[in-house]
């Protein structure tokens, strides 16, 4: 049959024929002119309007809209009007569910880039770094092929294919990989998890019930830790998210607390001397926050006082400095009151231990309190 008869036989008139081209022709001016209109009405905002991330998500969308599918958009919109024998109208149903999804899984695929991007950018404060960059490339692809994998199975299940043998077997090799690899991937996913949730950052100062460090380098298997003697610590993420980790970087105060013990033969008198001169010597120091100073112990070896106070600077070195100053004010303090931070004294009994002769004595009999001699030891029989 020659491309004529093969024409011929869908039994469409010229006219009928004209007007589907007609309608192919106005569609294709009507989307493509819609589609660069609001191109150009979002290109057009200012101010705040223009920052709003629908709109900078959707300016970027739209970049990505396929002539290609609005052309043949327009096409099965004028093959519509046709009245199409069996089995061309099942067919041009196909190419519909291709096309749109076609066309979908490019606008999401670049809607998922541009917004994980943006998230990216706004909730990491401007750091970047080699293993952020990395993790977040991995999780926009890993997304993006998500998107590409179900828009393949459901193209696939619409042109008749089944899909359910296919997808369990992938379910399957998937479970056979993951299982040969779940350490890999387990370290991989804590890698992800530290680039999105932040517990810490390259240069931050962590403490975990092993050691202390500051973290070099976050890669996608391992964190390196600069531990304060100086050496370098390598621990699998995996690992390091199961701790308890403590980030000295992110305390905004600092809150410090010691006991002070005074001997428990001090007069009540000059005791209570003690709470509002070491007030005073407290709030006597910048950036401190007095929180309380009280007698918590009487005990019968020692008196304590229990001193809380809050410092609005975390740095350490002013942390240090200003316990310093605090602890030698206090002991002057106990000086110039005569009040001794010596614990009770302890009285400690010894007692001579018996000699050769002695302890023989001891053993052949016990000297009676009457003096009359010793009992004297029978043999056994």
């Amino acid at each position: 049959m020659d491309i004529h008869g093969y024409f011929t036989s869908f039994d469409i008139s010229w006219p009928n024929a004209a007007f589907a081209l007609a309608a192919a022709v106005v569609s294709f001016i009507l989307i493509h002119g819609a589609v660069v209109l609001f191109r150009r009405r979002l290109d057009q905002l200012e101010g705040e309007s223009a920052q709003r991330p629908i709109v900078d998500v959707l300016r970027h969308t739209l970049a990505r809209t396929s002539n290609l599918a609005v052309l043949a958009t327009s096409l099965l919109i004028g093959v519509s009007v046709l009245d199409l024998p069996p089995p061309w109208n099942v067919r041009v149903g196909h190419l519909w569910f291709v096309t749109l999804g076609a066309q979908l899984a490019l606008w999401l695929h670049r809607a998922i880039a541009v917004t994980a991007r943006r998230y990216f950018r706004i909730h990491g404060k401007g750091k970047e770094n080699e293993q952020v960059t990395v993790a977040h490339t991995l999780m926009i692809w890993a997304l993006q092929w998500s998107v590409w994998t179900v828009f393949l199975l459901a193209m696939l299940a619409n042109l008749g294919i089944n899909v359910t043998t296919f997808v369990a077997s992938l379910g399957i090799g998937g479970i056979a990989v993951a299982l040969a690899v779940q350490n890999v991937l387990g370290d991989l996913f804590a890698s992800l998890s530290i680039a999105i949730d932040k517990p810490f950052e390259v240069g931050d100062s962590i403490s975990v019930p092993e050691f202390s460090g500051t973290i070099e380098h976050v890669g996608l298997k391992t964190t390196r830790i600069r531990a304060l003697s100086g050496e370098q610590i390598v621990i699998a993420n995996a690992e390091l998210l199961r701790k308890t980790v403590h980030n000295f970087k992110r305390m905004n105060t600092r809150r410090v607390q010691f006991n002070l013990r005074i001997n428990p033969a001090t007069p009540p008198e000059l005791a209570a001397k003690l709470p509002p001169a070491l007030s005073k010597i407290i709030e006597g120091r910048d950036k401190v926050k007095l929180d309380h100073v009280n007698l918590t112990v009487l005990d019968q070896n020692f008196i304590e006082f229990d001193i809380v106070y809050n410092l609005s600077d975390a740095n350490y070195g002013l942390f240090l400095g200003t316990q310093q100053q605090v602890l030698l004010e206090a002991m002057a303090l106990c000086r110039d009151l005569g009040i001794s931070t010596a614990p009770r004294p302890q009285q400690l009994v010894l007692n001579e231990a018996p000699g050769p002769e002695k302890a023989a004595n001891d053993a052949a009999g016990i000297e009676l309190a009457d003096g009359r001699g010793a009992i004297q030891a029978r043999p056994g029989h």
